[in-house]
């Protein structure tokens, strides 16, 4: 609940993810301890929670995403990934020898060209979304999610709201400065989760940032 917010979301041509990742220390390196991590190629995962703890599903995640290719020839399924690691998550609240996994993960995938999106709570449940948050600013990001159009617009479309939804939720009183974390999956990526090219996160930021402006002077 603490953590940084996660956003993603679901489009007409594939997938996109976004995270504020807040900045500890002003000497840290820019891009290190992302929390936009790709599991396969098709596939990848947004962590809001001890980052330690999601390093460990990620994993977890590519060992599976290895062996369902190994065993049947051809990439994992979003749902099948999904309810594995739900499983996987829920073995740890059963026992008093382990702790509860304290990290909230989102599973984006494509799978042919179907893009899917899946939450994994702390608890093991699991649910598919077209539009999802984590983290701290989750329930001000859902409210600005639904009213998105998200089945009729493209990834390039959704960076800019993605972007702009982040940086409303983000307290500049009370947070840290951040760092704005974009990934996608898409024709543009070539139906790979890579991070969202530079001068695209760049342009996506200017305008959230004067949306904000326009907001404040409003």
């Amino acid at each position: 609940e603490a953590s940084g917010t996660a956003i993603a979301v679901k489009c007409k041509d594939g997938v996109v993810m976004g995270f504020e990742k807040l900045v500890t220390s002003k000497m840290l390196v820019e891009g290190t301890c992302r929390r936009l991590l790709t599991v396969d190629n098709h596939c990848g995962m947004a962590l809001s929670g001890l980052l330690a703890d999601g390093r460990q599903l990620v994993n977890r995640a590519r060992d599976e995403a290895a062996s369902y290719r190994e065993f049947y020839g051809h990439p994992i399924p979003g749902k099948v990934m999904a309810e594995r690691i739900a499983g996987f998550v829920h073995a740890y609240t059963m026992y008093w020898s382990v702790r509860p996994f304290g990290v909230s993960t989102l599973i984006a995938t494509v799978d042919g060209e179907e893009p899917s999106i899946w939450m994994v709570e702390p608890s093991g449940l699991t649910y598919s979304y077209t539009g999802c948050a984590i983290g701290k600013g989750k329930q001000a990001s859902k409210v600005e999610l639904e009213k998105l159009k998200l089945p009729e617009m493209t990834c390039k479309e959704v960076i800019k709201d993605v972007a702009r939804i982040i940086y409303s939720v983000h307290d500049e009183v009370k947070d840290k400065e951040f760092e704005l974390e974009l990934s996608w999956i898409c024709k543009d990526s070539n139906w790979r989760h890579t991070m969202v090219p530079k001068d695209l996160t760049k342009a996506a930021e200017d305008a959230a940032k004067a949306a904000l402006e326009e907001d404040m002077d409003d």
